[in-house]
């Protein structure tokens, strides 16, 4: 079973990534899963998105835990029961996990594509990237301002932050692996640590 990196973010935070490799059977062996759980797996028509369902279920087992501990609020949002913080994502072949004793979490894997300049207006201010020339280096840069908001949005957990206007990423560069990023909405202002690493043509950020 295809466990491709774990991180030690701090002493009460980690994050587990897993490399999906392995036949729906393969991944199928090993865990239990709750009826709701059952339910969902078999209404998913896609291979990779069921694949990716239960690569997580494995990452949990890693983890310490199983399905049955995993549990969602009315917005989507995954909780655990014995009341740590966790957050999921899934992008193409790889899965990811971070569990944290103490700390709101949020984590987001994304596949480095040309599509993220198209939709790049959207969630960042374009004018600000001007100066980088180098394609791979944007696309790059891009993705994880990306995978940084979209980390804060996983910690917020509901449904009214607007990218563009209420999740901000500072600056930063590429050899540091870190930045930091705000919540800014109501009135208030929260920031987190935003870390950032790149695999075989993805890139996973986590917030906390």
């Amino acid at each position: 079973m295809a466990l491709y990196k774990t991180l030690t973010v701090n002493k009460t935070t980690k994050v587990l990534i897993w490399k999906i490799e392995e036949s729906i059977s393969e991944l199928q062996a090993g865990i239990k899963l709750s009826e709701n759980s059952s339910t969902r797996l078999n209404s998913m028509k896609s291979d990779l998105h069921q694949k990716g369902f239960l690569s997580i279920r494995h990452l949990l087992k890693k983890a310490g835990y199983s399905d049955f501990d995993l549990i969602y609020d009315e917005f989507g949002k995954p909780h655990l029961k014995d009341g740590k913080f966790i957050s999921i994502t899934h992008s193409f072949t790889f899965t990811g996990i971070i569990i944290s004793n103490d700390l709101h979490v949020g984590i987001d894997i994304e596949m480095q594509r040309d599509k993220i300049l198209k939709i790049a207006h959207k969630f960042t201010p374009v004018e600000e990237y001007k100066t980088i020339a180098n394609h791979d280096a944007l696309i790059s840069k891009l993705t994880i301002v990306w995978g940084g908001k979209e980390s804060l949005y996983k910690i917020y957990g509901k449904k009214k932050l607007r990218f563009l206007e209420n999740i901000y990423i500072e600056d930063f560069k590429f050899e540091n692996e870190k930045t930091t990023g705000e919540i800014r909405y109501n009135g208030e202002t929260t920031s987190y640590n935003v870390q950032f690493l790149e695999f075989e043509g993805f890139t996973c950020v986590f917030a906390f």
